[in-house]
């Protein structure tokens, strides 16, 4: 269950543990019983949540009107990427002047169709 914070008039902030279907209802204060509203005094804390979690959160609040620069995009892949360097792929068969297929492995009969 969630923890809320509540502020009564009479002895200021308090937390209690709810359930969600009840967040937005107020509770009684633990000091004068008196009903006191949920209020948000405090972030929430990020900086518990896992590096990954925390970068997921950060790329779903960045906006759409900003979208990444190519050298942005660039720099978060690797030296050698497939899908930003301009090579084309090399062939698994290759042919000789003859016409003769050479195969890279040692294993000729082993051909995929």
């Amino acid at each position: 269950m969630p923890v809320y914070e509540y502020l009564c008039n009479d002895c200021g902030p308090f937390t209690e543990m709810r359930p969600m279907a009840e967040c937005d209802e107020p509770h009684d204060c633990p000091g004068c019983t008196v009903e006191a509203p949920r209020v948000i005094l405090t972030a929430p804390a990020f900086f518990c949540m896992p590096s990954d979690k925390r970068k997921a959160h950060a790329t779903n609040e960045r906006s759409s009107h900003a979208p990444k620069t190519s050298a942005e995009y660039k720099a978060s892949h690797g030296a050698g990427c497939g899908c930003c360097s301009s090579k084309k792929p090399s062939r698994l068969v290759k042919q000789s002047k003859s016409g003769a297929k050479s195969f890279p492995t040692a294993r000729p009969w082993m051909i995929s169709h």
